[in-house]
């Protein structure tokens, strides 16, 4: 598997909570979020800690991760990706 930097929209709520509203492609189109089936942390990639979303968009069931920045990065929190076949 790959990853695949995507933009995503997403709301805050008064606790903090992060809710991901829509995934933009890489080509531009906008895949509404219909559900959030569930929200884990994930496994570390490098020295990175990262959040997945079990998400349906489109139709179809997808992993979307949020991938939580160095903290040395003070400008940034983290960047989303998506999962595809290599």
């Amino acid at each position: 598997m790959k990853k695949v930097y995507v933009r995503v929209t997403s709301d805050f709520d008064a606790t903090g909570y992060m809710q991901p509203k829509s995934i933009v492609w890489t080509n531009g189109k906008v895949f509404p979020i219909e559900s959030i089936r569930d929200f884990r942390p994930a496994e570390s990639v490098g020295n990175f800690r990262s959040d997945c979303y079990t998400v349906v968009a489109g139709g179809q069931e997808r992993h979307l991760f949020f991938e939580k920045v160095d903290p040395l990065f003070t400008g940034r929190i983290g960047r989303w990706y998506v999962e595809v076949p290599s």
